[in-house]
């Protein structure tokens, strides 16, 4: 294994434990997290919670084998009621979390409550989108969704998950079926390593650095890494076809009342503002 000195930025490093039917992946987003938090004004938990979703969605999608869209949504009780991450088959994410703006650090299940977490799937192909419903079990983002992967994959799966300001990270693990027949050991041994990871170490050690330094002993194959980007442009005939939806005189109304139309697009960030000469063009009837 050789990697450069400098850490990564933006990528999936997928690896395999050459004799113990092991596979993993670590995670590092950088310019992408930037991206996607910036702007927001998130409380320091709403934005670790949402960053560490964003690692482990980055993980998951990453196994997408066409061309398609992955949808998390971690709906709780809590004061951090909406956690939405999506990922599609080029590794372009985007997100966003809905919260209370003064929230203080408090234990995950506290701050989420009761709830669920469901994964939407649309792929090439299919007659309609997937869909995967779990209740939230586990007192982490990463326990979550270890209990979703090994119930929906029914394959035990071991996360680690990290996040700050400018960068999160992720390691993930995954037993394959033919693990205890290689080493009966290996699934052990190799979580009780990974364990060792310091918070500083999954966020600033090359991937490659990374897993020598957590698996000295082991022999594992490291595959080419696969870049990570935030894709969240806005959609201006998005935003004019639910216009035209609403109707002319819906809109005219809102206009009275108002002098403009204003619609937020919550999941990018994104602010549109539509005046009479808008309204007058989207139903293109020319105004006095």
């Amino acid at each position: 294994m050789s990697e450069s000195l400098e850490p990564p930025r933006d990528l999936v490093r997928p690896f395999l434990f050459e004799s113990l039917d092991i596979r993993g992946a670590v995670v590092q987003l950088n310019d992408s997290w930037r991206q996607m938090s910036a702007r927001r004004a998130y409380a320091p938990p709403v934005r670790r919670l949402l960053g560490e979703m964003a690692a482990v969605t980055t993980l998951i999608a990453s196994n997408l084998k066409q061309a398609g869209r992955m949808t998390f949504q971690l709906k709780g009780s809590g004061p951090i009621d909406l956690l939405v991450i999506d990922c599609d088959e080029q590794l372009r994410l985007r997100g966003m979390a809905h919260a209370a703006s003064d929230l203080a650090a408090a234990p995950v299940p506290e701050l989420l409550g009761h709830g669920q977490l469901a994964l939407t799937l649309d792929t090439a192909g299919m007659a309609r989108p997937y869909q995967s419903i779990v209740p939230l079990d586990g007192d982490s983002v990463a326990a979550i969704f270890e209990h979703y992967l090994s119930r929906s994959e029914q394959l035990p799966t071991r996360l680690l998950l990290a996040a700050r300001e400018d960068r999160v990270a992720g390691l993930f693990l995954q037993k394959l079926p033919d693990a205890d027949s290689r080493d009966p050991d290996g699934w052990n041994r190799v979580q009780v390593l990974a364990d060792t990871a310091r918070t500083d170490e999954l966020l600033d050690l090359p991937p490659v650095k990374l897993l020598s330094r957590l698996f000295a002993e082991e022999d594992i194959r490291v595959f080419d890494p696969r870049h990570v980007s935030y894709h969240c442009p806005e959609d201006q005939a998005k935003i004019d076809d639910m216009l035209r939806s609403l109707g002319q005189a819906e809109c005219e109304a809102i206009l009275r009342e108002h002098g403009a139309i204003h619609i937020h697009d919550e999941l990018c960030n994104h602010g549109y503002r539509f005046d009479a000469q808008d309204v007058a063009r989207l139903f293109g009837q020319p105004r006095d």
